[in-house]
């Protein structure tokens, strides 16, 4: 049980022993004390204050000294401030608490709770690599399933490939036109590139036909619906859907090559998937419940056969399940692929991690799934997260102006490299380790600077600006960690072993942090917010380093002060690992 989870529980004890007042523990308000006052958590009394007809002071010195006196184990002391009773913890306490996890590997992981969470992230479209806006989406949806696993859920990690429609038809329909019959194997390109291109060039195509049948007369509308380059595209999907074969063949070879690309994007960025679901084996799912809803009530049929569920009592309005012509729409999609998964993995909860301009999407998804009485429904979590912009503003995919995930990793890796140059702290590393640490220096700082910000926001990505050895950036804490273990490595004698007694205040504050850690990943799982754990580790990086600045742990004034400040060290770095490992990040032995 944490600290703080041990205040409440004992003023919730001392409360209902002075004045006959039942509270729950979670109804107490505790703090970390603010450092200009003495104390290590405060306990807030103003909505006290009112249920008991006491005044603040009044509690406050009934209230501590009754904590005190009940828990001489915990509490070594108390003051008062405006309302606000300032409880220090014994200094026991923090070296027990030391003495226990200085060499626990699993420090702040958590035991199973038998629940099952399945995390569905990615979902990319195979008409063109992987891009900044997809970057943040994979490091959002891998560590929130990694959070979810250390604090003791089963995670089931699942994508679904958008791996068909008019967008797919016209990358295959350029690649018709223009191409030649060349392959990523002949021009020596990445096959999700080598698709994209095409994509491009049809819209550029699109545009230019557009504008000369509109030079020829054409209203916009008509030319837009008219250009043939459109009207092949509409065709070619025509033709998917009917199953011709040489259609169906291009489909498969394109897509084939874009998997091959997608498959090392996913490699080099840390992201992995037990399980991939293809809307080719998808779009017809749904059918069956909407046949269910309409007998149950729940949808109505228009006269033009089409089918709607009236959402307008719940804030919303009328949705289509099923057009006139039978053939579903995406919420039906969405409603079937939910309900196959629920059956297949039996989740407690289903989070989807997918932008913010689809909201509106996944309240109808999960009110009608709750409406149909499906058993997926009460699960479903909608893990919302704002656009990724760069300092020079949006970008847009059909106009070739997207920020390609592959060029990124490059540019942040390359940036890596000439910054540790400067330092030039790493002459004695091989060529090899040298390239290992680029790589581990430039993709933990892409992964901290997306994840440190609440996933709710809308952000801008500053390449330079995250690879700062100095700042609110992987790089700082990765270095503070490469800090530690050099430390530890010259140490001359192990964490194990009496610490004595008398902390100094920034001992017990990097104390205090430690012991933050495993409530801090809770809270990450429950909040479904990664940046709390970014925030965690970089603040934990920079009070260890405050600490170290002002205390020599090799040249401690005794042996058992040496101990304690080497059992501090060591679970902050294990406490760094960890931390930084739930977000997808290596941290190096050295740099």
């Amino acid at each position: 049980m944490s600290v703080v989870a041990q205040v409440k529980q004992a003023t919730s004890q001392a409360i209902k022993d002075l004045y006959g007042l039942d509270l729950f523990p979670s109804e107490i308000l505790v703090n970390a004390t603010k450092p200009e006052f003495e104390g290590d958590y405060t306990v807030v009394l103003f909505a006290l204050v009112k249920q008991l007809k006491l005044s603040p002071d009044a509690l406050g010195q009934q209230l501590g000294t009754e904590l005190l006196e009940k828990n001489p184990a915990l509490f070594s002391g108390f003051n008062l401030i405006k309302g606000f009773l300032n409880l220090v913890i014994t200094e026991k306490y923090w070296l027990d608490f030391l003495q226990r996890h200085a060499a626990d590997e699993q420090y702040g992981i958590a035991q199973p709770t038998g629940k099952k969470v399945m995390v569905e992230y990615s979902s990319p479209n195979t008409n063109k690599p992987l891009h900044l806006g997809h970057l943040r989406n994979n490091f959002l949806g891998r560590s929130i399933a990694e959070i979810l696993k250390a604090t003791g859920h089963e995670v089931v990690k699942t994508c679904i490939v958008n791996d068909r429609g008019i967008h797919i038809c016209k990358s295959m329909i350029a690649w018709q036109l223009f191409a030649n019959g060349t392959t990523p194997a002949t021009t020596h390109t990445k096959g999700d590139h080598f698709v994209g291109d095409y994509y491009v060039r049809f819209n550029d195509e699109y545009k230019k036909q557009v504008d000369a049948l509109k030079a020829a007369g054409k209203t916009t509308e008509e030319a837009e619906k008219e250009a043939p380059v459109m009207r092949a595209a509409q065709q070619m999907l025509l033709d998917w859907e009917a199953g011709k074969p040489e259609v169906m063949q291009l489909w498969r070879d394109m897509n084939g090559w874009v998997y091959e690309g997608f498959q090392a994007t996913y490699q080099r960025i840390g992201s992995d998937f037990n399980k991939t679901y293809y809307e080719s084996n998808t779009y017809l799912l749904g059918k069956d419940l909407v046949n269910m809803g309409l007998e149950k009530g729940v949808f109505y049929q228009k006269d033009d056969g089409s089918v709607w569920i009236d959402l307008t009592a719940d804030g919303l309005d009328e949705k289509l399940v099923r057009r006139k012509d039978g053939t579903s729409v995406y919420i039906t999609q969405d409603i079937g692929l939910a309900e196959q998964k629920q059956q297949e993995f039996h989740a407690d909860q289903s989070i989807y991690v997918v932008g913010d301009e689809q909201n509106y999407h996944f309240k109808v998804l999960k009110l009608i799934c709750q409406k149909l009485g499906l058993p997926s429904a009460d699960g479903i979590y909608h893990l919302s997260y704002g656009m990724v912009e760069l300092p020079t503003g949006k970008m847009k995919s059909r106009e070739g102006t997207v920020v390609d995930a592959d060029d990124l990793v490059d540019e942040m890796v390359s940036i890596a490299k000439q910054k540790t140059e400067e330092l030039g702290k790493v002459r004695d590393f091989t060529d090899m380790e040298l390239t290992g640490l680029y790589d581990t220096i430039g993709l933990g700082a892409l992964k901290f600077f997306l994840l440190r910000v609440d996933p709710k926001k809308k952000m801008v990505f500053n390449p330079e600006e995250s690879i700062d050895f100095h700042g609110f950036t992987g790089p700082f804490v990765q270095y503070t960690h490469a800090r530690i273990r050099s430390i530890l490595r010259k140490a001359e004698c192990d964490t194990i072993g009496d610490a004595g007694e008398g902390l100094l205040p920034l001992e017990r504050a990097l104390a205090i942090h430690l012991e933050m850690f495993p409530v801090v990943l809770r809270d990450a799982a429950d909040e479904h917010d990664p940046s709390k754990v970014a925030i965690y580790v970089f603040n934990l990086a920079k009070t260890f380093n405050s600490f170290y600045t002002e205390h020599s742990i090799a040249n401690a004034e005794s042996n058992e002060k040496k101990t304690l400040r080497l059992q501090l060290a060591r679970l902050t770095s294990q406490t760094i690992s960890t931390g930084m490992g739930v977000l997808g990040i290596t941290v190096p032995e050295r740099m």
